[in-house]
């Protein structure tokens, strides 16, 4: 199983609108590619919020293929819908994981 994790950091003045829009939409649009067969978002805990809000969002695909589908079809176009929507709201970064 292939975990493509994604962690933003989002102010805390969009937070509200970002999770909506991540759930309702960014999200089920990321899944309708049909690279992931699940995902989950985690809220970081114990840390300072006083500049936003960590969260941990997981694709889970089946293998490095799925993956790289994603990332060379989908991966762009989807990122650039936040990057329009929430400009300079958020800070992110990618890894990708493999269950051992």
């Amino acid at each position: 199983m292939i975990v493509y994790n994604v962690t933003i950091k989002i102010d805390l003045d969009v937070h509200d609108l970002w999770l909506r829009w991540m759930k309702e939409e960014h999200i089920p649009q990321v899944m309708e590619t049909g690279c992931f067969t699940d995902n989950k978002i985690y809220r970081v805990l114990e840390e300072n919020t006083t500049d936003g809000i960590t969260y941990a969002i997981q694709y889970f695909a089946n293998s490095m293929s799925d993956y790289f589908d994603y990332k060379e079809n989908h991966a762009t176009r989807l990122q650039q819908d936040g990057i329009s929507l929430f400009p300079g709201k958020y800070t992110a970064f990618r890894t990708l994981l493999k269950t051992v």
